[in-house]
């Protein structure tokens, strides 16, 4: 977009004249311009003004429009940029999640018996039931965060 407001731009800007303009009369008497003097005619240099010329309010406008056009598409692109960049963040740390849960569910499945630790720091083992229960519940936490156990 950067290449197209230049490229538009050089084009609005006048281009000062870098050869000197001759003027002549032929033997018709018709007046010529060129960038050459004539061999066979006598011919004078004309001084060319060379200043740019002024740049109307309707141009002014469109170069206006267009360079606004031109930052809105760059405004547009960085924030799916920016979006696309999150959603794939988003997704690898999904990845990661689900592979460390199916890893637990993994484990869960080799033990045989759950326990908690009471106040005095032993060991109170859980129901079958129980071991059922929390096998279950971390079968549905795991299909409901990554689609499948």
């Amino acid at each position: 977009m950067k290449s197209i407001l230049l490229l538009v731009s050089i084009c609005l800007l006048p281009l000062p004249a870098s050869a000197g303009v001759y003027k002549w009369v032929d033997a018709n008497g018709q007046t010529h311009f060129g960038d050459r003097p004539p061999a066979q005619a006598a011919s004078s240099e004309v001084t060319v003004d060379t200043r740019p010329a002024e740049v109307d309010a309707t141009a002014r406008q469109r170069h206006q429009k267009m360079t606004e056009f031109v930052e809105q598409q760059q405004a547009e692109r960085q924030a799916r940029q920016a979006a696309d960049a999150k959603a794939k963040k988003a997704a690898r740390e999904q990845a990661e999640q689900c592979r460390e849960l199916r890893a637990r569910l993994k484990f869960l499945a080799s033990v045989s018996t759950f326990y908690h630790l009471n106040d005095q720091g032993e060991r109170v083992f859980v129901s079958e039931a129980e071991n059922r229960r929390i096998r279950e519940d971390f079968r549905s936490k795991v299909k409901d965060q990554c689609g499948s156990d």
